[in-house]
């Protein structure tokens, strides 16, 4: 799998517009306490304020203000994506790795309990998890990447059953090379671009389920998220706020997603190098 993930970006717009949206959507989260104006949990008399200079984004119905809790939803979405793709993309890497390694009985058990994981619907286990226990955000990364490595295991292990066949890793086997040493020195260079990917589309993945559970009223209710600010909004959208309101969370969410499919697509040819060929052609 030697291609160039520059390369990938260099001709494609769309991949190109999705870096940057990322990026500043990045700067935004990584600068919230510099550019916030107040503490997004400071409640005030001056709920439903519009917007001014004093508050940008205007007020809510606490009197919070909406710009600074828009800079630290975009921490926490951004937060939750990143480690919870980390994770499941980890957990994919060495379940799929081991099994297309190992084969056997241990390989058919522990993919049948991964068939099992593909079929289970990851927001009706959160909501039923949610029921008893208050999912503060370091369980709810936990949760989400627990339910979303099985897609990925499916992916490293055929294609660790296609690479560990070649000639150099067939010679590291047959000089006295074990499983992880071959798995780590061998094969997981050459995964490398297939992990990006699937940790492209986990971040994706989590980036939405956080925000939709939000949206529902799961978790820490002291979290501030796009989704709980949504949430609220909407309970108000009757005066007339969600220009000010309900507008700017939403379009934040809406452009980090679609950033993430947009390097997503771009990437797409590295987990299956046909569709590079068939663009080429």
């Amino acid at each position: 799998m030697h291609i160039s993930i520059r390369g990938q970006f260099r001709t494609n717009r769309f991949g190109q517009a999705g870096v940057v949206i990322l990026l500043i959507m990045a700067a935004l989260a990584l600068l919230s306490p510099v550019l916030a104006v107040d503490d997004p949990n400071h409640q005030t008399h001056e709920a439903f304020e519009p917007p001014s200079l004093a508050h940008i984004l205007g007020t809510n119905h606490v009197g919070q203000d909406n710009w600074s809790r828009l800079l630290h939803g975009a921490r926490t979405s951004l937060l939750v994506g990143f480690f919870a793709a980390s994770a499941a993309t980890l957990i994919g890497l060495i379940v799929g790795g081991s099994c297309a390694l190992r084969g056997g009985i241990y390989d058919a058990v522990v993919m049948r309990f991964v068939d099992a994981l593909l079929i289970i619907p990851a927001v009706i286990v959160l909501i039923l998890v949610a029921a008893y226990v208050n999912p503060r955000l370091p369980l709810l990364i936990v949760l989400i990447s627990l339910l979303s490595w099985s897609g990925g295991a499916r992916i490293v292990r055929a294609q660790t059953l296609s690479l560990k066949e070649r000639s150099h890793i067939a010679a590291a086997r047959t000089f006295g090379g074990h499983g992880w040493y071959v798995m780590h020195r061998h094969i997981v260079p050459d995964l490398g671009p297939i992990l990006v990917v699937e940790f492209i589309h986990s971040f994706r993945r989590a980036v939405f389920m956080e925000a939709g559970l939000a949206f529902l009223g799961i978790g820490d209710p002291t979290t501030v998220s796009w989704g709980s600010i949504m949430k609220n909004a909407v309970d108000y959208s009757y005066m007339g706020v969600w220009g000010w309101w309900l507008v700017p969370a939403g379009l934040a969410l809406s452009l980090t997603i679609l950033s993430l499919t947009f390097i997503g697509h771009t990437l797409e040819p590295m987990m299956e190098p046909r569709l590079m060929e068939e663009a080429v052609a």
